[in-house]
């Protein structure tokens, strides 16, 4: 069950007033998470989870602590406060202390769908079945996950701050594979709105593409000029991206964004001239949060526009040493194009010789100086020959910097952006992701994955 916004504030308002510390800050979170999960073309497990909890961290001579609890009695609270506060009496003094803020106004976010919350364990079944039943139509082996969640989270300082929302999600990953394993198809979306959600899509492209990726053929590694379906951009781009804008890091010349001289990229042209690359909390496709980092309210970011780096992100206390002002972002990604765009079909006509990729697995840095990923392809490699698709390949593995990826000069044609989300996190968190059509693509090794 969520807390509503009443019962959010008593808790928080319970747990500051059982401190007597110099500063505090509190969150309580609460979440009803569902799925309904299939294997081998049939039902495997059926799941509810619902939780609360409440963190409080305090300050005591600049001395931080911190202790959780989800049993919300008064003496559970008292009890977590008392944890918190012993911590920061024996800890070492926190260096990037900064005081909490005070009272702020945060602009709502639409990220809550009372349709999606009230997801019925029969509409998933029904969703589930359908599944099956078309794996068993096409005489493909499908495996999946549906999920449902809703969420209510608060924060509140002992300096007056307070903050409260509710998110939801609906998110349905499947795969399909042939009978004889050579051959899988993979596909995952979500929505908060499940009204405007559409479990249909992702049982046909799983299955298509587990069909059209039969008796793959071996290629040699090497270099490759690719297109990237959505879901592809999104595994690259959709985290390990956005992290690297932090201005700490740049500062400090531990960053793609660092420049000699202790100095950084910022105002530079580093990716297409077409790309941005931004934050905006109240898109009505992706809505992120109304708060960002360290209770900042949330605000439209662009940290790339026409390709050059228009902000990097400061935390509150790297702000306050270069003297500079803090960064309330991003909250969500949305990478689009600042120009035309450029169908699949479109991007397939125009490539004399090169690979389709559906999506990628098992995502690791390497290099944050470069933003220099290893991982491999999944569940549908395709060569493209004279403006079509000549057979499906063998999956491999890859290095490659996303930097140089993006960069002028490497991409031919963007497409229009969707919504789509990581499929490491299983849909949890999306963003805007075009397709991307790219000269050069770095794959180092064969990859017996399928």
């Amino acid at each position: 069950m969520l807390l509503s916004e009443r019962e959010a504030r008593r808790i928080t308002r319970k747990l500051l007033s059982c401190t007597t510390a110099d500063d505090a800050v509190v969150h309580v979170n609460s979440e009803s998470l569902s799925h309904l999960r299939f294997a081998a073309n049939a039902f495997t497990t059926s799941g509810v989870r619902e939780n609360v909890t409440a963190q409080i961290t305090v300050w005591i001579d600049r001395k931080r602590g911190s202790a959780s609890v989800n049993e919300l009695d008064d003496a559970s609270l008292r009890a977590a406060v008392g944890r918190a506060e012993d911590l920061a009496r024996v800890s070492p003094i926190d260096v990037e202390y900064l005081p909490t803020l005070g009272p702020q106004k945060y602009r709502p976010v639409k990220g809550y769908a009372e349709a999606t919350a009230r997801i019925a364990p029969e509409d998933r079944g029904r969703t589930v079945n359908q599944a099956i039943e078309a794996c068993e139509k096409a005489k493909v082996i499908g495996a999946g996950f549906y999920q449902v969640g809703a969420a209510a989270s608060a924060m509140a300082t002992k300096n007056g701050n307070f903050s409260y929302e509710r998110s939801t999600i609906v998110s349905f990953a499947m795969t399909a594979r042939t009978p004889d394993g050579g051959s899988s198809g993979y596909f995952l979306r979500n929505h908060f709105d499940v009204t405007k959600f559409d479990p249909k899509r992702v049982i046909e492209e799983a299955i298509r593409k587990a069909l059209e990726s039969r008796e793959p053929r071996t290629l040699d590694a090497g270099v490759y000029p690719v297109i990237l379906e959505p879901q592809a951009v999104a595994d690259l781009t959709g985290g390990f991206l956005m992290s690297s804008f932090d201005a700490r890091r740049a500062d400090e010349g531990r960053s793609a964004f660092s420049a000699p001289g202790g100095k950084t990229r910022l105002g530079e042209k580093v990716f297409d001239g077409r790309l941005n690359i931004y934050s905006d909390p109240w898109h009505p496709l992706v809505p992120g949060s109304q708060e960002a980092q360290d209770g900042l309210p949330a605000e439209m970011l662009y940290l790339v526009r026409n390709g050059v780096v228009e902000n990097l992100v400061y935390s509150r206390f790297w702000a306050q040493k270069t003297g500079k002002a803090p960064t309330p972002g991003p909250v969500n990604t949305l990478i689009e194009s600042s120009g035309p765009t450029s169908s699949l079909a479109e991007m397939i006509r125009s490539m004399d010789r090169g690979l389709l990729v559906s999506r990628f697995w098992y995502i690791r840095m390497v290099d944050p100086r470069t933003v220099l990923l290893t991982g491999l392809t999944r569940d549908g490699v395709w060569l493209v020959e004279n403006g079509r698709i000549a057979c499906p390949v063998r999956n491999f593995r890859f290095n490659q910097s996303i930097i140089e990826m993006l960069a002028d000069g490497n991409i031919d044609l963007i497409g229009a952006s969707e919504r789509a989300g990581g499929s490491e996190s299983q849909g949890r968190a999306a963003g805007l992701f075009p397709p991307l059509k790219l000269r050069a693509f770095h794959f180092t090794s064969q990859s017996e994955a399928v």
